[in-house]
């Protein structure tokens, strides 16, 4: 079974990459390493089916099962211990992190309503990308009726790429939708 973005990464992409570029090599070519997606449960010390609820639908929107995030020291200000749950993670890579892209460049990001795109500014310095999405009704694999509360989520695409010029063309390449530059 081959996906739909990583064809066109193959077939699309990497040639217009070597045409802008001039990479002498094909290992010097960047790449999508992994995505992260964190989702932020701060109120899970209060109630533990808040945790459960975020594993189950990040494990439903990743396809693969979230590592629980625990505090690492007290804060008594915020009336949390160590050691405490306050969120979960999933690391992509392979054929599930291809498939994931798939889903957020074609269905996910097309279902937020009034998209204007997403900003051109949320590279780090290294050719990595951060995205914020709001809430995870976008997915169209989540269930409107089980979720327990609306929470949002950081998508971070990890490349390989050396400046955020190389990454940002090749996501640009692969169909991320950038709004337009003012």
């Amino acid at each position: 079974m081959t996906v739909r973005v990583l064809e066109k990464y193959k077939s699309e992409v990497v040639p217009a990459l070597q045409a802008q570029f001039a990479y002498k090599n094909l290992m010097m070519m960047p790449k999508i390493a992994k995505v992260v997606i964190n989702i932020g449960v701060g109120d899970a010390k209060s109630d533990s089916k808040f945790i459960d609820a975020a594993v189950a639908e990040l494990a439903t929107i990743s396809g693969q099962r979230p590592m629980i995030k625990k505090s690492k020291k007290s804060i008594a200000n915020f009336k949390l211990r160590e050691g405490s749950p306050v969120g979960c993670s999933v690391t992509l890579r392979g054929v599930r992190m291809w498939e994931f892209l798939d889903r957020l460049l074609n269905l996910t990001l097309a279902r937020i309503k009034d998209f204007q795109g997403v900003s051109r500014t949320s590279f780090d310095g290294r050719g990595n990308y951060n995205l914020g999405l709001k809430d995870q009704l976008i997915f169209p694999e989540i269930n409107y009726d089980k979720v327990v509360k609306l929470r949002g989520m950081n998508v971070t695409i990890v490349t390989t790429a050396n400046t955020d010029e190389e990454a940002f063309v090749m996501l640009e390449k692969l169909g991320m939708p950038f709004a337009h530059a003012e």
